[in-house]
């Protein structure tokens, strides 16, 4: 079977490449020109170059692949409003839609995100796939256009037969992470430099799992669905207690008001738009971490099989990575 990934270097893709050589496919990949994929070194996998906003490129990378898993986006949160993130995450898939039906893909695995559906704030009562969107308030084009992207993939499949499953993954953690992206807390809490935790919580996983998930529909899981790959919920503190001690370091002990969060979330925004630098908080970010953002993954579990690795275990995976790779030192 000839599978095709985009934005395979990422931490989801570069775990998702692995799972699939694992099955024994044909695995090839979509890069961004002048993209060095140091995750991917060494892998048996056929490499094109190409943007997804161009549609050319799309065709020459699609051509005789029976299952793409469309991972590429932007995630960049700052600025909040970004007609960047609008064009890769809308633009961007109404292209991956258009190469699909083109060139007669078997499966499309559309990579969503858990936030487009709302969130429950008890972990005793999660959003899922049934969860209205509500997410417009925060006014991140981020949220807001995968969202939109997902619409259009489900709008796909509706009116023109698109073999499209959307997967939804929620917070991930594991190896891989070269930029680093969700590692940058596995970092922060080895380096000491984790202040305190604000009162917000959110769904963790192992980004193993996603990817275990994410292989398996490949045969599993129905056309038109959407499923939320998740795990854990945890408040902030549980989840820096849970990872500190997988890696050998000091859990944050001092707790910052939603008040005080959101004060400094909205200095280092104006900061960093004054200095033209890309913030670790923002407004945005900091409203978020002050609220509970809790899913429930009982769908995947049952259709896609997906696995419930503890997150301890993620974290020292992930810090493991970061060590053999000389992070620790930067």
């Amino acid at each position: 079977m000839e599978i095709l990934v985009t934005g395979p270097d990422g931490v989801l893709g570069s775990n998702l490449v692995r799972e699939l050589l694992n099955r024994n496919y044909n695995i090839s990949v979509l890069l961004e020109p002048g993209k060095d994929p140091i995750t991917l070194k060494g892998l048996p996998i056929k490499l094109y170059y190409g943007n997804i906003l161009d549609p050319e490129a799309l065709n020459d990378a699609f051509v005789n692949k029976d299952i793409v898993f469309h991972c590429a986006a932007s995630t960049s949160m700052f600025p909040a409003r970004n007609e960047m993130v609008n064009k890769v995450n809308i633009d961007g898939v109404q292209n991956v839609i258009n190469a699909t039906l083109k060139h007669a893909i078997k499966r499309l695995i559309y990579v969503g995100t858990a936030n487009s559906f709302g969130p429950g704030s008890t972990a005793s009562n999660p959003g899922n796939e049934q969860s209205k969107y509500n997410s417009f308030k925060y006014g991140i084009d981020y949220l807001d256009s995968k969202y939109k992207a997902q619409q259009l993939v489900l709008k796909a499949v509706k009116e023109e037969g698109l073999p499209a499953i959307i997967v939804n993954p929620t917070f991930m953690i594991g190896p891989y992470d070269s930029r680093p992206s969700s590692g940058a807390m596995i970092l922060a809490l080895y380096k000491n430099k984790v202040p305190g935790y604000s009162l917000g919580g959110k769904n963790f996983t192992a980004v193993k799992d996603v990817a275990t998930a994410m292989a398996n529909a490949i045969t599993m899981g129905e056309i038109g669905q959407c499923y939320i790959l998740g795990n854990f919920n945890l408040t902030y503190k549980e989840s820096f207690e849970k990872m500190a001690a997988a890696i050998g370091a000091k859990a944050p002990t001092r707790k910052f008001s939603s008040k005080v969060v959101i004060a400094y979330g909205t200095l280092s925004s104006f900061l960093a738009s004054v200095f033209k630098y890309y913030p670790s908080i923002t407004k945005e970010l900091a409203v978020l971490s002050s609220e509970h953002h809790y899913y429930s993954a009982e769908k995947a579990h049952k259709e896609l099989l997906m696995p419930q690795t503890p997150i301890e275990t993620a974290a020292l995976e992930c810090f493991e990575w970061f060590k053999e790779n000389g992070y620790l030192k930067k």
